[in-house]
C-alpha cells in the first residue's frame, strides 16, 4: 500500500457555518467509496448515481476496479495493520555510470614520491598512450607500480648489470 500526502478538497476547506462540520479527514481510504469523502458524496448526488456506481466511475487509483461488498465490510470494520515496509539492498554507488568490474588490488602501503613538473608531464602522456595507441585503461599509480616491479625485476635478475644500478651509478 502506497502512502501518499494527504490534501484537504473543496468541501473541507470551505464548509457551510450554518450546518453541521463534517469530521477531517486525515488520511486517504484503502477504498475509494462515497461514505468516506464528502466529495464523492456530492458528485454522486449530483450525477443521480448509487453509492457502488459512484465509487467505480471516481476511482482514485488508475486502472482500480469498484471495491467488492466485502472489501467495503472491511474496510469500514476499521484500519489493517501496516504492511512492513520493504527491505532495501544495499548498492555501490556508481554516480550514474554502469558498475564496472576490475580485478583492482587494494594496497596496505603508502609512500609519496616528489617528481618535476617534466616527470608528471612524460606520465600522463604515457597514460595517455597505453589508452590511445594500446587499448589500455591505466591510471598514473598502476603505471608507476608496473615500472618499479619491471627495474626490481631487472635488477633481481641482472644484478650489477641492471638499468637501475647502471642509472643510479650516472647520478
Amino acid at each position: 500500500m502506497t502512502r501518499r500526502p494527504v490534501l484537504p478538497g473543496a468541501s473541507e476547506l470551505f464548509r457551510r457555518t450554518d450546518t453541521a462540520s463534517v469530521p477531517e479527514v486525515t488520511e486517504l481510504p484503502s477504498l475509494p467509496t462515497p461514505a468516506s469523502s464528502p466529495a464523492l458524496r456530492s458528485a454522486a448526488r449530483r450525477v443521480g448515481e448509487s453509492a457502488a456506481e459512484a465509487a467505480a466511475s471516481l476511482t482514485l487509483v488508475p486502472g482500480g476496479a469498484p471495491p467488492a461488498d466485502d472489501d467495503l465490510a472491511s474496510f469500514r470494520a476499521g484500519p489493517a495493520e501496516p504492511a512492513p515496509a520493504p527491505v532495501l539492498q544495499p548498492r555501490v554507488a556508481t554516480r550514474g555510470r554502469p558498475a564496472r568490474r576490475t580485478d583492482r588490488t587494494k594496497h596496505d602501503e603508502k609512500i609519496t614520491v616528489y617528481i618535476s613538473a617534466d616527470e608528471l608531464l612524460a606520465l600522463e602522456s604515457a597514460r595517455l598512450t597505453l589508452r590511445a595507441h594500446h587499448g589500455l585503461a591505466a591510471d598514473r599509480g598502476r603505471i608507476v607500480r608496473e615500472a618499479v616491479s619491471v627495474l626490481l625485476a631487472d635488477l633481481a635478475e641482472r644484478g650489477e648489470d641492471a638499468i637501475l644500478v647502471r642509472r643510479l651509478k650516472e647520478k
